[in-house]
C-alpha cells in the first residue's frame, strides 16, 4: 500500500475479513486436541487486541511479557487478557487491556471487527478484536506486565511460509503447534496460531 493510500488499511481489512468469514478455511480451534475441545466445564471470556499501525507497510504491535510474571513469562502475546463483568463484551475488554498494558488510549483505536475465538490449555476462549491505530502513538509499557512493545511487518505473519509447524511431546502424546520467527523473538502457541488463523481467513492482498 503506498503513502496516497492512507486511511484505507481500515477498509481493506474490514473487507477482507468479511470476505474472510464467507470462505471455507481449515482453521485452529485451540491449544489441545479437537477431541478435548469440550471437556472443560466452564471457558473463559477473555481477548486481545490485534492492533494493525497504518502505515505505508502495516505492522502488527506485540508485546514481550515480563520475565517474572507467574503465567507465560518471557513469551510473546497481543495485549489482552480476561472479560471482566465491567466489560461490555470483549471489544471492550481488549480496548481497556491494551490502555492499560502499552498505555495505548482505547479511543484511538479504529476497531475494524473480531476474527475466529480460540481456546487455550489454561481454559481460555480469545476473541481476537482487529483494530487499526496511527503510526505516531506514543506507548507505555506497563512495567510489572509488559518488558517490551515491538513491532512485526503484517505481510511475514501473515505468509504462510513464516509459520512453522513444530512438535513437542506433551503428557504422554505429540502435540503440534504453531511458531514464528522475527529476529530473536519467537512467537508461538496461542498467539501464534490466532496470527494462523487470520492469515487463512483473510489472505490480505500484497
Amino acid at each position: 500500500m503506498k503513502p496516497a493510500d492512507e486511511g484505507l488499511l481500515a477498509d481493506r481489512l474490514r473487507t477482507a475479513l468479511a470476505e474472510g468469514s464467507r470462505r471455507d478455511a481449515t482453521l485452529l480451534q485451540g491449544d489441545v486436541r479437537d477431541a478435548d475441545l469440550t471437556r472443560a466445564p466452564v471457558w473463559v471470556p477473555a481477548a486481545v487486541l490485534v492492533a494493525v499501525v497504518d502505515r505505508p507497510d502495516p505492522g502488527v504491535l506485540l508485546t514481550l511479557r515480563n520475565a517474572s510474571l507467574r503465567k507465560h513469562a518471557g513469551q510473546i502475546a497481543f495485549p489482552g487478557g480476561r472479560v471482566d463483568p465491567e466489560d461490555d463484551g470483549p471489544v471492550a475488554a481488549a480496548l481497556r487491556e491494551a490502555e492499560e498494558e502499552i498505555g495505548l488510549p482505547r479511543g484511538r483505536v479504529e476497531v475494524i471487527g473480531t476474527a475466529d475465538r480460540y481456546r487455550t490449555i489454561t481454559g481460555y476462549e480469545v476473541t481476537p478484536v482487529i483494530g487499526v491505530i496511527a503510526p505516531d502513538i506514543p506507548l507505555t509499557p506497563h512495567v510489572a506486565e509488559v518488558a517490551d512493545i515491538f513491532e512485526v511487518p503484517l505481510a511475514f505473519l501473515l505468509e504462510p511460509a513464516n509459520q512453522l509447524r513444530q512438535a513437542v511431546e506433551w503428557q504422554g502424546s505429540e502435540r503440534h503447534y504453531f511458531e514464528i520467527r522475527w529476529h530473536d523473538r519467537r512467537i508461538w502457541g496461542a498467539t501464534a496460531a490466532m496470527i494462523v488463523n487470520l492469515a487463512r481467513r483473510l489472505a490480505l492482498p500484497a
